[in-house]
């Protein structure tokens, strides 16, 4: 039997590949650290993008269903580079959050969409959830 790890999102048992790994660290730092309710998060969360399907590792919901974060993350031995922000700037034309979250589980980056100066602000620290929702 191939090695598994229980995912609290899915409610079910999922293969434990190295970029699983990372994904379920970051669900459980979310949720234990800064209050990230795991009935707000969806895994592999179906994104359509020029009729391309395309899947976001982790989205994070606001109480009106609205996503608010979107979060790519990588085995630990996959370095963050340019390529990985433009997978998920990619994702975000379609979801269009405010919030983006890239981990391999060494290395993190968050950034905040700043609307008066239409860029991404990076974050020295991930803002509790209900922060987020401000």
């Amino acid at each position: 039997m191939k090695d598994t790890i229980f995912d609290p999102i899915r409610k079910k048992r999922v293969a434990h590949t190295p970029e699983e790994g990372v994904r379920q660290q970051l669900i459980a730092l979310l949720s234990g650290q800064y209050g990230y309710p795991l009935h707000m998060m969806s895994c592999e969360y179906s994104v359509t993008i020029n009729k391309l399907k395309y899947r976001g590792d982790l989205v994070v919901f606001n109480n009106q269903a609205k996503p608010v974060l979107l979060a790519e993350c990588k085995a630990p031995y996959v370095p963050v580079r340019r390529d990985t922000f433009e997978q998920i700037l990619r994702y975000n034309m379609s979801l269009k959050v405010d919030y983006l979250l890239v981990t391999n589980g060494v290395d993190t980056f968050f950034a905040k969409f700043d609307h008066t100066e239409s860029r991404y602000i990076y974050l020295d620290k991930i803002p509790p959830y209900n922060e987020l929702l401000k």
